[in-house]
């Protein structure tokens, strides 16, 4: 979910999923819907106007998930500190698991975020 950023982690979310690093290999799919999905992946600072759909989406997650935060401005509000329509970092909004730093992280990164995230996840389920 982009909840405000300059979509440069969300390119590199698309390129992880293509050809050249194959993410399919290892299970990690994009689907249509909050609720067919494991993990919440978030790219950006959160914006005060986005606030409520992130929470909204983040209740639509089945449990057990997680939540990974995508670059330095969802970690931090990166060059977006000072602004007044920020409500914050992601984790001000909700509970993170993974932070995978970056403006923006390359997709081997990503991968191994996520793959770090697969390893929380499997505790949860058992």
């Amino acid at each position: 979910m982009n909840t405000g950023s300059c979509n440069a982690c969300d390119i590199e979310i698309l390129a992880t999923l293509m050809p050249r690093y194959d993410a399919e290999r290892f299970g990690i799919k994009l689907v249509g819907s909050p609720r067919h999905a494991d993990v919440l992946l978030v790219t950006g600072t959160v914006t005060e106007k986005i606030k409520d759909n992130i929470l909204q989406v983040y209740e639509q997650v089945p449990e057990p998930k997680l939540v990974i935060v995508i670059g330095g401005c969802g970690s931090t509000k990166g060059v977006f500190q000072e602004s007044y329509a920020m409500a914050g970092p992601v984790d001000a909004i909700l509970p993170v698991d993974v932070y995978i730093p970056g403006c923006p992280p390359r997709p081997e990164a990503i991968i191994y975020g996520i793959a770090k995230a697969w390893e929380k996840l499997e505790k949860l389920q058992k």
